[in-house]
Parts: structure tokens; C-alpha cells; sequence
């Protein structure tokens, strides 16, 4: 065989060796089509080889991807109008249905998966008050029809993991606008109204034991009081009886004095007795 011969059948053997190689990279996955049939599916990481020219290979992207959607506009259960601005989290989930629904065309899945989502969401609006859907947790809006949206994504071979909210756009209309305002302003009033009736029971309740303690403690205090006082003036008794009996003379000139200092305290009192009367006994010069 001639030296081109020997050319032309080792470029015709690299071309049909480079032909039954394909190549799949982490986070990937790939189908191989034998003559436009799905021959085998879901082939995992790796150096793989096919039949050239009967068979093709068809790598796809698993990982998570994130898809922006067009602002949607909803009717609230009040038909009110609201526009929802959204994004969606998902990935191929099964590359054989994925496929067999889109031809493996990615734009193709993602204007189908649209309508499955904005329905979805549309159910879930369309049963909320505009309050609701503006000042309520956003994740309970999507988080009841993640499974609803799922089952339609599966026919797409997709798996949806999130959904998220990134607007909400109330309308234009300004008397709309002010009536959510008003009612949101009324339940938040509402909420300190009974804040401050709940915080108002509990300073009652705190100033009524103040005040029993407060009685107690007087009470008790008083009690004491007339205890000690009844026992200083026994003491005092005892005291006085005791130094009256050891010289009754002398104790009785005490009082007397006693009485003097009291009657004249002032320097100005005038006191109209007898002679004899017995206050006056200390003064006269006989004794």
C-alpha cells in the first residue's frame, strides 16, 4: 500500500476513534441517540464511548440553575391588581423526559415551565387579600404550590427546588393604595391597643400587691409598735411603783414639782387656789 494509503486510513481511524468518544464533566449528565432514539440516558461523569455515525451524544447542565421571569399581574380575592416579579431555582431532573418534551432545548423547557408557575401562583393569589399578599410571609405564597408545580415540572424532566418573590408591585391607583395603608395601619393599632390594655392589667395587678404588701407591712409594723409602747409603759409602772415604795416622801415632792413645771411652763399662768389646798404644800414656809 502506498504511503498515502497508510495516511488516509490512519486520519479515516482518528476520525472514527475521535467520532466514539464523548466526554461528560462533573455536574453534568448526557443521553446518547442511536439514529434519534433514546438509547441510553442519565450517564454520569466520565470518558464515554458511542458508535460513530449511528449513535450522537447529548451533554446537559445538572447543576442548579436560576430563572428570571417577565413580571406577572395577579387578581387578589378583593380583584384587586398586583404585579408579582419572581425568579425560579431548579434543574434537569430527568434528562430523557427532559428531552422527549423540549428536544433538549433549554429555552424551549423554560417558556413551557412559565405558565405551569404563573398558574400555580395564580391560584395562591387569587385566594389572599392584597394585605395579605403585600405585608404576609412570602414564602407561604409559593411554598403551597412548590408540589403543585413540581408534578407539572416532572412532565419537563425539571424539578423546581425554589421559587422567590422579588417584588410586589401594588397598583398605581392611589385610593387602592391608601386602603392598604389604612388597613395596615389599623391592625398595627390594634396591636398596641392591646399591648398597652395588657401592659395596663399588669401594672394594676403589680400596684394591688404593692398596696396589700404595703397594708401588711403597716400592720405589722403598728402591731409592734402598741406591743413595744404597752411594754415601756408597764416598765415605766413598775419603775414608778418601785421608787414609790422605797420613799414614798420623796416621791410624792417629786410630783409635786413635776406639777409645778407643768403649771407655770408658759411663766404667764395665774392659778387661784385656797391656802390650804394640798397643790401649795411645798410652798408655804412651814415646811
Amino acid at each position: 500500500m502506498r504511503p498515502s494509503g497508510w495516511i488516509a486510513l490512519a486520519v479515516a481511524a482518528l476520525l472514527a476513534l475521535l467520532g466514539s468518544v464523548y466526554v461528560v464533566r462533573e455536574g453534568q449528565t448526557a443521553i446518547v441517540l442511536n439514529l434519534g432514539r433514546v438509547a441510553r440516558w442519565d450517564i454520569g461523569p466520565g470518558l464515554h464511548f458511542k458508535v460513530p455515525l449511528l449513535e450522537s451524544a447529548r451533554v446537559y447542565d445538572r447543576r442548579l440553575k436560576v430563572i428570571n421571569a417577565p413580571p406577572e399581574r395577579y387578581l387578589t380575592s378583593e380583584n384587586k391588581d398586583v404585579s408579582v416579579d419572581f425568579f425560579v431555582v431548579g434543574r434537569i431532573d430527568d434528562v430523557r423526559a427532559f428531552y422527549r418534551a423540549t428536544g433538549g432545548n433549554e429555552e424551549t423547557a423554560e417558556s413551557r415551565l412559565a405558565p405551569i408557575i404563573r398558574d400555580s401562583l395564580r391560584n395562591e393569589i387569587n385566594s389572599r387579600t392584597l394585605q395579605q399578599v403585600v405585608s404576609g410571609n412570602r414564602s407561604e405564597v409559593v411554598g403551597k404550590q412548590l408540589a403543585t408545580i413540581n408534578r407539572g415540572a416532572a412532565t419537563l424532566g425539571i424539578k423546581v427546588l425554589d421559587i422567590g418573590i422579588k417584588q410586589i408591585d401594588l397598583p398605581t391607583d392611589s385610593k387602592v393604595i391608601g386602603d392598604v395603608y389604612n388597613r395596615m395601619r389599623a391592625q398595627r393599632q390594634q396591636v398596641a391597643s392591646k399591648l398597652r390594655a395588657e401592659g395596663e392589667e399588669q401594672a394594676l395587678a403589680v400596684r394591688a400587691q404593692a398596696d396589700r404588701e404595703k397594708t401588711v407591712i403597716v400592720a405589722e409594723a403598728e402591731r409592734d409598735a402598741q406591743k413595744l409602747r404597752g411594754e415601756g409603759d408597764a416598765d415605766a409602772a413598775r419603775i414608778y411603783s418601785e421608787a414609790a415604795n422605797r420613799d414614798p416622801s420623796f416621791f410624792a415632792f417629786q410630783r409635786s414639782l413635776e406639777a409645778y413645771r407643768k403649771a407655770f411652763a408658759d411663766g404667764n399662768s395665774v392659778i387661784v387656789l385656797e391656802r390650804n389646798d394640798p397643790f401649795l404644800q411645798y410652798m408655804r414656809d412651814d415646811r
